[in-house]
């Protein structure tokens, strides 16, 4: 299997690549030119052996702090949405001139949660990656850190990459950090073994998984890595993870690292972003007969089964439906404003319909619209 994994990445054909902050910039913040020039190089002779490339790089912030004066990350939104606003053009103004050298060019991707779990949104995210990718563009994506919010930001670049790797229906993802894999424990402290295969999230139960690197200049850290892997590996695409100074080997014969075998097949793009890059801004509270429908029977949700309405949203908004223990089972798009279902709840829609109008003969969630949470 890990021979299989390891060929699968090295031929894909598509590829998505996702490079860490403190792989690209200096300890003290800004850009390092020479790793940015390394990494071009390798994923510039990707795509003269005839594959396709999409670049996921983190950076904007840690780029942009310096140069405002700052000696650390900043920890304040606000802050840090003006220090990604002056990294980010930076950071794109050195990876287009890196890729200039091989005649290639280079399209700037921003992205927000919310571009790609609203239904009319994701689909524009979607035909523009695969737009550049046929005119021969490299990619290169981020998360929109100049506007994100915390209610509409994916996270963390990994997670993103996971999701975009979906997005464009990748034959394989490539994690790079400043850590060349995953160990059974924290690899500073000695006495660690690198991990070279994980075939299923059962070989992971035991690990002691850390956190945010030492230079501290992301916001990833070894837990988010192994989450986007989990992400992508779900949605049946092999995943390499190792550091950007083993990139050449990475995107040869990926006989570096730590390679995650798929575990699922591709499913829904839009249903993966709703499980993995939103969170519920309200919830619905089912009763038993509710849950059971959903969990068992794959059904929509209908407005005899609510108990009770928690949060304000709006129609179109992510909302977690909870059981009778107040546990979150899946995620939905509501069709409803909260203002709105109260007076509905606990009746049947022909009821609602007769009294109401025929708006409200409907599904407050459409089961195309809803995603069990894995536990």
């Amino acid at each position: 299997m890990t021979t299989e994994v390891r060929s699968a990445i090295a031929g894909a054909s598509r590829i998505v690549v996702k490079v860490g902050s403190s792989s690209l910039t200096l300890r003290d913040g800004g850009i390092n030119g020479e790793a940015i020039t390394a990494l071009v190089a390798e994923l510039a002779k990707r795509r003269a052996l005839g594959h396709q490339v999409v670049l996921v790089s983190s950076g904007s912030i840690a780029a942009g702090f310096p140069v405002l004066g700052l000696t650390q990350r900043p920890r304040d939104l606000a802050t840090q949405q003006a220090s990604a606003s002056v990294g980010q053009g930076m950071l794109i103004a050195q990876y287009s001139a890196a890729f200039a050298k091989f005649g290639v060019t280079v399209g700037q991707v921003l992205l927000t949660a919310e571009d790609v779990t609203r239904r009319a949104h994701y689909g524009n995210a979607q035909r523009t990656l695969f737009r550049l990718l046929e005119l021969g563009v490299v990619p290169i994506v981020n998360e929109n850190d100049t506007v994100a919010t915390e209610e509409i930001r994916v996270g963390d670049n990994d997670r993103l990459a996971a999701l975009v790797a979906h997005v464009v229906q990748a034959d394989a993802l490539v994690l790079l950090s400043d850590v060349d894999g995953l160990y059974d424990g924290p690899p500073s402290q000695g006495g660690a073994t690198l991990i070279s295969s994980v075939a299923s999230p059962d070989d992971l139960s035991s690990l002691n998984i850390g956190g945010t690197g030492d230079a501290g200049i992301g916001s990833g850290g070894m837990s988010s890595k192994v989450e986007a892997a989990q992400i992508a590996t779900s949605a049946g695409i092999p995943v390499l993870l190792t550091s950007a100074a083993l990139v050449s080997k990475a995107l040869g014969d990926a006989q570096v690292g730590t390679a995650f075998a798929p575990t699922g097949v591709r499913s829904s793009t839009r249903l993966l972003w709703l499980e993995h890059a939103t969170t519920g801004t309200g919830r619905l509270h089912l009763d038993a007969g509710a849950t059971m429908a959903i969990t068992q029977r794959g059904s929509s949700l209908l407005p005899a089964g609510i108990t009770s309405v928690e949060g304000s949203f709006l129609a179109g908004d992510p909302v977690d439906l909870v059981d009778e223990t107040g546990v979150a089972i899946a995620r939905g798009l509501v069709n409803f404003d909260s203002t709105e279902l109260p007076r509905l709840l606990g009746r049947s829609t022909k009821e609602l319909a007769l009294e109401l109008g025929p708006a409200y003969e409907r599904e407050v969630v459409h089961r195309d619209d809803l995603v069990l949470l894995r536990g």
